[in-house]
């Protein structure tokens, strides 16, 4: 049977969003600002990627409905219930103390695996992310959201990359939540702040806040740049978010996918999955090993060379214009 359709922590472009500006910080803090209540964009299963795409550009998220069914949810939920269970609560009130982080999932959940995989979700992101050479799995994760959780502090994602104070323009990463159970206002779905992304936080934080709320096998997209934080639950049931994240291929890495899916695992899986989780070369010159060797080729045993500039010319318009001069070019 089909399961799917065809088709965070996080980070700050601002970085006084958290623990610099201690005004813009009382704000952001979710008990001392009213909320305007708006309501957020949905898209059905059999939209174009890059109609999706365009909106999260333009608005910092997009939801689209029932991009996975009741069974593949099942499957993903009876193969990391274990791990779930054994997973410690947050340590800060920021995490959630009574919030649980399970990651791990390429190596621990092979239905996560058609998840990071999609076709919709990733001509989506590659789309989003079309400015650089390659797109690499950022983090996966569930989050499970217990009963008696409090609103989580607005954040932007871009603050994991050290509080770099990327250009409003330039978009390093690209996140999916899907929804493992129904996403809520009384569970503690996601708030966004749409449009905040290209905008100081000052002005952002008086800007119109929304729940994405969205039923079970949904996925919301949302960038590295708009303000959001996940709700608070006053239900009497636990709310679980699958978070998988995707980033350009010349960053670090949120959860390291070489030792969070060990070898022996990573060996077994197929070559497309493994060169979205960093077996490929982020950027010329980024990621051989040893000898100038694929890392692909390496983890198979192989030989096969990275790529010359001259390889990463072919689709890069910035190298193809630095090798005019290059008349020997490798391939």
């Amino acid at each position: 049977m089909r399961q799917f359709h065809e088709g965070s922590i996080g980070t700050v472009a601002h970085p006084h969003v958290i623990g610099v500006d201690h005004q813009l910080n009382h704000h952001l803090n979710p008990t001392s600002r009213t909320i305007c209540p708006v309501t957020l964009s949905h898209f059905p299963p059999t939209a174009d990627p890059a109609e999706v795409s365009d909106h999260l550009r333009r608005f910092g998220y997009a939801i689209v409905d029932d991009v996975a069914d009741a069974a593949a949810m099942d499957q993903l939920e009876a193969e990391a219930l274990p791990y779930i269970e054994a997973s410690d609560a947050g340590r800060d009130e920021y995490d959630g103390r009574f919030t649980r982080r399970t990651g791990a999932l390429v190596a621990r959940c092979p239905t996560a695996r058609q998840l990071v995989m999609d076709p919709f979700v990733v001509g989506t992101v590659s789309n989003f992310l079309g400015h650089v050479s390659a797109v690499q799995l950022h983090l996966t994760q569930i989050i499970s959201v217990a009963p008696g959780e409090t609103r989580q502090k607005l954040h932007r994602d871009e603050m994991a990359f050290d509080f770099f104070p990327f250009d409003a323009d330039y978009h390093v990463q690209c996140n999916t939540m899907w929804a493992l159970t129904d996403f809520t206002t009384e569970n503690g779905a996601t708030h966004i702040l749409a449009s905040t992304s290209g905008i100081g936080d000052d002005e952002a934080i008086r800007m119109p806040d929304a729940q994405a709320e969205m039923r079970r096998g949904s996925v919301l997209f949302y960038e590295g740049k708009v303000l959001h934080g996940a709700g608070a639950n006053t239900s009497s049931r636990v709310r679980r978010g699958v978070n998988i994240t995707y980033a350009v291929g010349w960053v670090r890495q949120e959860e390291n996918q070489y030792l969070a899916c060990p070898p022996d695992i990573a060996r077994t899986l197929d070559d497309d999955l493994l060169r979205m989780m960093g077996y490929t070369q982020g950027a010329f010159a980024l990621g051989y090993v040893g000898d100038q060797t694929d890392p692909l080729a390496a983890l198979r045993g192989g030989t096969a060379k990275a790529k010359t500039i001259g390889t990463v010319a072919e689709f890069n318009e910035n190298a193809r214009e630095f090798v005019t001069d290059i008349d020997d070019l490798g391939h």
